[in-house]
């Protein structure tokens, strides 16, 4: 059972969301926040696998609340010592139209998918579940505002830790160009000729390496340090 926090400032609109989710037999509404700063004190009490961000808080306003939620001033999961609580929640943010700049800013905040707020309600759902999972979903579309975004910021600033990249093995490169490519894991595997298990295995080092919660991450890591170059 996928546990999920609902975050919005509308009544209606967090309603809405609380009756489409909570009619999915996998997926339960462990309750709901109508500011940031409530689902930060919720997000910690409950312990969701998910926080669904919407409404006004999925603009600027709410990269503060997605940097919070998802912890990210702690370090990477995997390199936290033994016995740290690692139920930190997923980080799910619905993108008004035309405010697709924002997903570069809660991607770097910790922010691990994203979708537009006029998705059908079969792909919210479906994506409740895969970021739970511990995947991340970009859409087209926000795919193509992240690349431009990186592309305009690159030259502006050096990655904090772009000497991360200096600590991947050539195969985990490799790994990595094939992740930003767009690549599953079965496709990175039969053009690697490596077997799926040794792929994940890659994927979960990489993450650790450079400090990243999930996929999308690594593919904005990959953009920004220049080991893959955004076609014009």
């Amino acid at each position: 059972m996928v546990s999920v926090l609902v975050v919005n400032d509308q009544s209606l609109q967090r309603l809405a969301l609380r009756m489409l989710l909570g009619a999915e037999p996998d997926i339960e509404i462990a309750g709901e926040a109508t500011s940031g700063a409530e689902a930060v004190r919720m997000s910690a009490a409950l312990r969701p696998d998910v926080v669904l961000l919407t409404g006004r808080l999925s603009g600027a306003d709410g990269i503060d609340t997605v940097r919070r939620v998802a912890g990210r001033e702690r370090p990477p999961r995997s390199l936290e010592p033994a016995g740290t609580d690692r139920s930190i929640p997923r980080v799910l943010v619905l993108i008004p139209a035309g405010h697709e700049e924002y997903a570069y800013a809660a991607l770097r905040a910790g922010a691990d998918g994203f979708l537009l707020e006029d998705a059908a309600p079969d792909e919210l759902a479906s994506t409740v579940r895969v970021v739970a999972a511990g995947d991340a979903v970009v859409t087209p579309a926000l795919t193509r505002a992240l690349i431009d975004a990186v592309r305009e910021q690159r030259a502006a600033r050096t990655r904090p830790y772009s000497s991360g990249l200096d600590t991947l093995t050539g195969r985990e490169r490799d790994v990595l160009v094939a992740v930003a490519s767009g690549w599953s894991n079965a496709e990175i595997a039969e053009r690697l000729s490596i077997a799926p298990t040794t792929v994940k295995t890659h994927v979960s080092n990489i993450l650790t390496k450079i400090g990243a919660r999930a996929r999308v991450q690594a593919v904005t890591f990959a953009y920004e340090t220049g080991l893959v170059r955004p076609a014009a």
